[in-house]
């Protein structure tokens, strides 16, 4: 099985008629993943070889069966885009935008939570996701991945590419591997995460890779604790982030002794996670943990 989305999702991609819309709807495309249209009501009628553009992700929705929505527009129209897609009635929705102001991302977080409960949110600011051998939405290269029993979770994009390509490397398959972003507002948490992976039968182990910044790995960690009897094996990135700078990601900072990478690091051991010390380890630290179960 995979998490979120599968073979039968069905993708419409808002700014699918732009350049980077256009290359990673087809990327995806290319993928296998059913991308069944696009929206710019200025240009309905149309189409980006052969998927059609609609006016709207509602009439992607009624005329294509569309089931989740991707959205690749600027930072400006972003959320905007966001809470349309879910008015139009989509249940999941990917967000790879990054620079939506931190106001702007609460605004919308908080009008979906009270508004429409139904629909997830991935991101924005993040890299997609990937179930291997069935759908991606987004950046994930899919030349590195293939199908198995791993979950992956991760706020870095870079490191969820490279936790595939380990565990590839070591013969480890890959269930879905999904990017949360790292801005200060995700759509979805480390928990919702690992909540799905904990309840997907063929998911035999996970992957989580966090970094500085926020207290979304010790809460994790604290859910692991009482909910996931999978082995779970974690990474932190940010070990030597001075205090105080912003180190990459928009939510990756350290305020004075919280957020630090020994901090999480401490909490994700103290329930039993196995932490790697360098992203590299994350395939043999894996492999250690399915052969004990």
């Amino acid at each position: 099985m995979a998490i979120f989305v599968d073979e039968n999702t069905k993708v419409v991609v808002v700014g699918l008629t732009g350049t980077q819309g256009s290359y990673y709807g087809l990327l995806n495309r290319s993928y296998g993943t059913q991308v069944v249209a696009g929206v710019n009501p200025k240009k309905v009628g149309t189409d980006v070889q052969g998927i059609p553009i609609r006016a709207s992700v509602a009439d992607a929705v009624a005329q294509d069966g569309a089931n989740a929505a991707f959205i690749i527009v600027p930072a400006s129209v972003a959320g905007d885009a966001i809470l349309e897609a879910a008015a139009g009635g989509v249940p999941f929705i990917v967000c790879v935008t990054e620079h939506i102001t931190m106001h702007r991302q609460a605004e919308v977080f908080n009008t979906l939570k009270r508004d429409y409960p139904n629909t997830r949110l991935l991101g924005p600011n993040c890299s997609g996701i990937l179930s291997a051998g069935k759908c991606n939405i987004g950046f994930t290269p899919t030349n590195v991945a293939m199908p198995g029993s791993v979950g992956i979770v991760s706020r870095s994009g870079t490191l969820a590419y490279q936790s595939i390509f380990e565990l590839t490397q070591k013969g480890i398959g890959q269930t879905t591997c999904v990017g949360i972003g790292g801005d200060p507002v995700p759509g979805t948490s480390f928990i919702d995460c690992l909540r799905a992976f904990q309840a997907d039968p063929e998911t035999k182990g996970i992957i989580m890779i966090g970094e500085i910044g926020g207290s979304q790995e010790e809460e994790a960690a604290e859910f692991i604790k009482s909910n996931v009897t999978k082995p779970v094996v974690a990474y932190i990135a940010g070990v030597t982030a001075p205090p105080g700078r912003k180190m990459g990601h928009a939510g990756a900072i350290i305020s004075g002794s919280k957020g630090t990478a020994k901090a999480k690091m401490e909490a994700l051991s103290a329930v039993g996670v196995r932490v790697a010390q360098n992203p590299t380890q994350l395939g043999d630290l894996m492999a250690e943990a399915l052969a004990s179960v």
